[in-house]
């Protein structure tokens, strides 16, 4: 079984501009307060770089370890030259990708994370990390809502 477990964690890298951003520690947010799921971060936004080919090659190392990428579309417009380049490189690596909708906004997505993502979801830590589970370990997250309704 390749489930998510304490001793079997997903790798996961969040797109990150090697600068604090609050959309990447939002992300770690919703993932601690998902129950019974755990995950080992392999992005490391605090890494100090030195240039534009030392910030590619430490993304791609970072990317290569990890086994899904996720990206926070609000990040996108102030990043988007490392997102493009972290989205073609996890593509290359084969990498699944799950973008996260706007945060707090209903927007529409840039059109080169639609066509790049495996899958979008809502900031809601059950969806993100059922896209997860479905993505990175291709795990069945079938759960059942209940919804309540009147009928007239």
């Amino acid at each position: 079984m390749n489930g998510i477990s304490q001793r079997n964690p997903v790798r996961l890298f969040v797109v990150h501009a090697f600068e604090p951003a609050d959309d990447y520690d939002r992300v770690f947010e919703y993932l601690e307060s998902s129950h019974n799921f755990y995950y080992k971060n392999c992005s490391n936004p605090g890494l100090k770089v030195t240039d534009k080919d030392a910030m590619k090659d430490e993304l791609r190392k970072q990317i290569s370890l990890s086994e899904i990428v996720l990206v926070p579309s609000g990040m996108y417009a102030k990043y988007r030259e490392i997102i493009d380049f972290a989205l073609n490189c996890a593509k290359g690596l084969d990498k699944p990708v799950v973008v996260l909708e706007f945060f707090g906004v209903k927007q529409k997505l840039p059109v080169q994370l639609e066509a790049l993502g495996d899958e979008t979801v809502e900031w809601n830590e059950r969806e993100i990390a059922d896209a997860i589970r479905r993505q990175a370990r291709h795990e069945d997250t079938a759960r059942w809502d209940v919804i309540d309704f009147k009928m007239d």
